[in-house]
């Protein structure tokens, strides 16, 4: 049994994820996180992680915070030597170094995770394929109007495997820099859209000679990514070090 702790448990996805590992057999919630009020039966919900440190000793963590929040959380989580997986988006290359760092001196297993979708983490393995061979292509991310990043976690990744696959064909995109191009990622261009109705949506678009290839996923609901947050949970605890992306757990 795995004594689990959520930050972000008021919100839409620390709510669910909370109420989904309290149905595990192999684990618990012993602390929920989060300066609003959060229900899960009789588990304790601190305004802070250093209050929820103090009263309760978990096993891993679920950061599911804002982006503003997710640094300092997530730090305070590995010098307790709580091994961690981070689903908020928002860390900066120079915070995941950071984090890094911390988790390498404490010996504790750090998993961040731009999506826990299965088919979300199987459509950045299939762009990272085809950048191979396609000079040309688009990034169209669709999220929820209360998203509060642009471009989304996800895309930002999902350009960087494409830039850095093995043998990777991609060329400077046309008309880059112009503000109608979206925002460019390791040359490849991201087009945020946020719209009540939506939840979370990507495509990306490669263009050829004459073809077009279209790789899309739609999370239709906040379910979809349950059975990614499990597996990363599971598994933070065997992690040494960081690892960063969930295709990285898939065996």
């Amino acid at each position: 049994m795995t004594d689990v702790l959520v930050t972000g448990a008021a919100g839409k996805m620390g709510s669910l994820s909370a109420t989904t590992i309290a149905a595990q057999p192999d684990m618990r919630v012993v602390a929920l996180v989060d300066p609003r009020p959060a229900r899960l039966g009789d588990v304790p919900c601190f305004a802070s992680v250093a209050e929820a440190l103090t009263l309760t000793s978990p096993e891993a963590a679920l950061e599911f915070s804002l982006p503003q929040a997710v640094f300092e959380n997530t730090r305070a989580l590995l010098e307790a030597g709580v091994p961690t997986v981070v689903g908020t988006t928002g860390l900066s290359d120079e915070q995941v170094a950071a984090l890094s760092a911390t988790a390498a001196a404490r010996d504790v297993g750090l998993v961040i995770v731009p999506n826990f979708a299965l088919g979300a983490v199987l459509l950045m393995r299939f762009a990272a394929e085809a950048a191979r061979y396609y000079a040309h292509a688009e990034i169209v991310e669709m999220h929820d109007a209360g998203k509060k990043d642009a471009p989304s976690g996800t895309s930002l990744r999902t350009a960087r495997l494409m830039a850095e696959a093995p043998g990777a064909a991609l060329a400077p995109a046309p008309g880059a820099g112009h503000p109608a191009r979206g925002q460019m990622s390791h040359g490849v261009p991201i087009h945020s859209v946020r719209l009540p109705g939506l939840v979370a949506h990507q495509e990306v678009v490669f263009g050829g000679d004459d073809e077009v290839l279209t790789l899309r996923h739609d999370s239709l609901s906040r379910r979809s990514f349950m059975a990614g947050v499990l597996l990363a949970l599971r598994k933070v605890r065997e992690v040494k070090g960081t690892v960063v992306g969930l295709e990285n757990l898939l065996t």
